[in-house]
């Protein structure tokens, strides 16, 4: 009985949010139909980052990353990323899921962001296919595109998800998701 009473004043005090999944449209995905453990699955969708003015990647090879209340994470093979762009950070962080990620900096002239493209060098079975694969966040960047679309970083500046036109959140990032 008291158990019970002490259950419900916590719940009355500290409510869980329950995210209203917004209904896709024809066309669209919601992140809410997404798994958790997140799926790795190919894209052939062209995408591309500018940064400073430059093209610094350019496939129709990526990868892209599903988990639950993410929008997708894109992973571009290293062959279609102008190298000269790229500098080893040593930075280094790990992911239940990939592994341990380490990252680099992207410059470009006297421009630079730092820490902003991660790639997992042994990345577990799961994930193998994106060995040598890198993601960027999108906020750094000028531009970050996906079949031509302008993407939106997703919210929080924790996470990499590229939030696209055809892809309905809410999204895990977003104020007071912290608990999703």
């Amino acid at each position: 009985m008291v158990l019970n009473v002490l259950r419900s004043l916590i719940s009355n005090l500290f409510p869980k949010m329950h995210p209203q999944p917004i209904p896709p449209q024809p066309g669209q995905e919601s992140v809410w139909g997404y798994p958790r453990p997140p799926r790795l699955e190919p894209t052939s969708k062209p995408i591309q980052i500018i940064f400073s003015g430059e093209i610094i990647a350019d496939t129709q090879r990526a990868f892209r990353v599903l988990e639950t209340s993410h929008p997708p994470v894109y992973y571009i093979p290293l062959e279609d990323i102008q190298p000269q762009y790229l500098k080893p950070s040593a930075r280094s962080t790990f992911c239940e899921w990939k592994g341990s990620g380490s990252y680099y900096s992207v410059v470009v002239g006297d421009k630079q962001a730092i820490d902003v493209g991660w790639y997992y060098a042994n990345p577990t079975p799961d994930f193998a296919a994106i060995k040598d694969y890198v993601a960027f966040y999108a906020a750094p960047m000028d531009a970050c595109y996906v079949d031509g679309e302008k993407v939106i970083p997703q919210p929080g500046n924790f996470y990499g998800g590229w939030i696209t036109s055809d892809v309905v959140g809410p999204f895990k990032g977003e104020p007071d998701s912290w608990g999703w």
